[in-house]
């Protein structure tokens, strides 16, 4: 008769031993967290690695034309194929786009170009950024561009 085997087994976790020495690896600062290391210290700059060389330093310097000029948002491509769906003697601008729906309201801000893709066929008056080639295209048409 085995009464041991009937029993419900209980599962407690021990508790953690901390302070007992450096070897346990829960001596010293015992789990503490980092409120007493060097992490805790106000007056350490966000770049130390702890005295490796920092990673700022390790790159080269980025040096060159043009390498520093500022990011400008750059116009909202439109293709001639794109302007050939609005009516003859039409003005073509910000509004009108928007209204079609080619353009959508975040990328008027950034203004819009017209770019010499595809054909037109219908006379225009663009008011908009015009490339030279599109201006062409445009003028063959019969149509006037004024920016």
């Amino acid at each position: 008769m085995n009464t041991l085997s009937s029993l419900t087994t209980t599962v407690q976790k021990r508790k953690k031993r901390l302070g007992r020495g450096a070897g346990s690896g829960k001596g010293a600062k015992s789990g503490r967290g980092t409120t007493r290391h060097q992490k805790a210290r106000t007056d350490i700059p966000l770049h130390f690695e702890g005295g490796q060389n920092r990673m700022v330093k390790r790159f080269p310097l980025l040096r060159g034309k043009g390498r520093n000029k500022a990011v400008a948002a750059k116009p909202v491509l439109i293709s001639l194929t794109q302007l050939d769906t609005f009516e003859k003697g039409e003005v073509v601008n910000l509004e009108s786009l928007l209204n079609k729906g080619m353009v959508v309201k975040n990328e008027a801000l950034r203004g819009a170009k017209v770019v010499a893709n595809g054909e037109l066929k219908t006379a225009l008056t663009v008011e908009l950024l015009v490339s030279q080639s599109a201006q062409k295209h445009i003028e063959n048409a019969g149509g006037t561009v004024s920016s």
